[in-house]
């Protein structure tokens, strides 16, 4: 009688060959998710590489730096032609507008500090492009972020990448459970982005030597205040930089010129302790500045909390975990309490300072390389 035999786990997770296993890639036109293409075609993946149009390409085509612009379409595509496998651009700049750009500036305006990456990758990639992987049947949809997906006792887990120099988990924290279930990072194990450029080389891609986009998107040369005066001409009404008892120090030209933990370019002399921004009121066109103490937080409020931990949220009072609240800094020790299932308060066993409303608050394990999830900061 023949044994019953399972085949083995392919590279991501099938128990069926390569060529049976179809992966939609997300294709930026960058050197990462280009790799992750190439890398898949040559294993033997059914690879369907999709780029989205996120706004005006036309507009963009004169602009470097930026992951969406008409080049990176282009480039997108001949690497998909080069490695023989189809591609597809998908117009999604209605979508993004409306969910992310949008968003952006009225944060912005309400003195929020946002992160549209952030958003983007969770209403548009992981959600709008993902349900399209679904559509075209594919059994995982994989991308170029340095992140790592491990498999734990309870599912899938998000971890940390393995170059924390690349690590990109603070951008990725309000992936679902669900999501991470049908994701994949191929990259996210890599000791270096050598290794990545390395492996371009290895499959001959014309993006190579491609220099990493440093901007948002939609963000030329990181101009936020540029983009804003478009999109909310209003913004750029002139006021007043008032001290906390709302005595009148200065005029500005617009709280979009203003970030907090700002000290440069306010226009405030003659003093004999620096003076920093330390909220924005944009409904009253004031910027309100004070000490550098007062830039200090050792409480955070959070909402819209996606939670990646084994046991429930609210199965605990308190949770010892360390957490980022800037993309650039590292984790922190921290004690999260939740209120409920999407909202929580974080004490910062040591306080940091220019923490901003519309930042985000990442969980990690202080004992491993995991991610639990996190948080938006608002003003409580």
């Amino acid at each position: 009688m023949p044994l019953d035999r399972t085949p083995p786990l392919n590279s991501l997770g099938f128990a069926k060959a390569p060529a049976d296993t179809r992966v939609v890639v997300a294709m930026s036109g960058g050197v990462d998710s280009s790799v992750v293409a190439a890398m898949l075609a040559e294993e033997g993946y059914d690879v369907v590489g999709v780029t989205l149009q996120l706004y005006d390409h036309g507009a963009a085509l004169a602009k470097k730096g930026a992951c969406c612009a008409g080049i990176d379409i282009h480039d997108a595509r001949r690497v998909a032609e080069d490695m023989g496998f189809p591609h597809y651009v998908l117009d999604y700049e209605n979508v993004f507008k409306d969910a992310v750009i949008d968003e952006f500036a009225d944060s912005y305006l309400g003195g929020a500090t946002p992160v549209p990456c952030i958003r983007c990758n969770e209403r548009v990639k992981f959600k709008d492009l993902l349900e399209t992987a679904k559509d075209l049947d594919a059994d995982c949809m994989a991308t170029g972020h340095y992140i790592q997906r491990k498999m734990g006792e309870n599912g899938a887990e998000l971890h940390c990448a393995a170059d924390a120099n690349r690590d990109q988990s603070y951008f990725l924290f309000s992936t679902t459970k669900e999501q991470l279930d049908y994701l994949r990072f191929p990259l996210g194990h890599l000791p270096s982005k050598n290794d990545t450029r390395a492996l371009a080389e290895k499959y001959g891609l014309s993006v190579a030597d491609k220099p990493d986009s440093q901007d948002i998107c939609f963000v030329p040369n990181g101009d936020y205040a540029a983009v804003i005066r478009k999109l909310r001409p209003e913004a750029a009404n002139p006021g007043d930089i008032v001290d906390t008892d709302g005595n009148v120090l200065a005029r500005h030209d617009g709280v979009i010129n203003y970030t907090i933990g700002q000290r440069r370019g306010l226009g405030i002399g003659g003093l004999a302790d620096p003076l920093y921004v330390v909220r924005l009121d944009a409904d009253k066109a004031q910027v309100v500045v004070g000490p550098k103490s007062m830039l200090a937080t050792r409480t955070v409020p959070l909402r819209e909390i996606n939670w990646l931990g084994d046991t429930p949220l609210m199965s605990k009072s308190e949770w010892p975990i360390a957490v980022k609240v800037r993309s650039t800094r590292p984790p922190i020790d921290a004690i999260l309490r939740p209120i409920s299932d999407t909202t929580a308060e974080v004490e910062l066993l040591v306080p940091e300072e220019g923490i901003s409303p519309g930042q985000a608050c990442v969980f990690y394990d202080p004992d491993s390389s995991r991610i639990f999830g996190g948080g938006w900061i608002h003003k409580g």
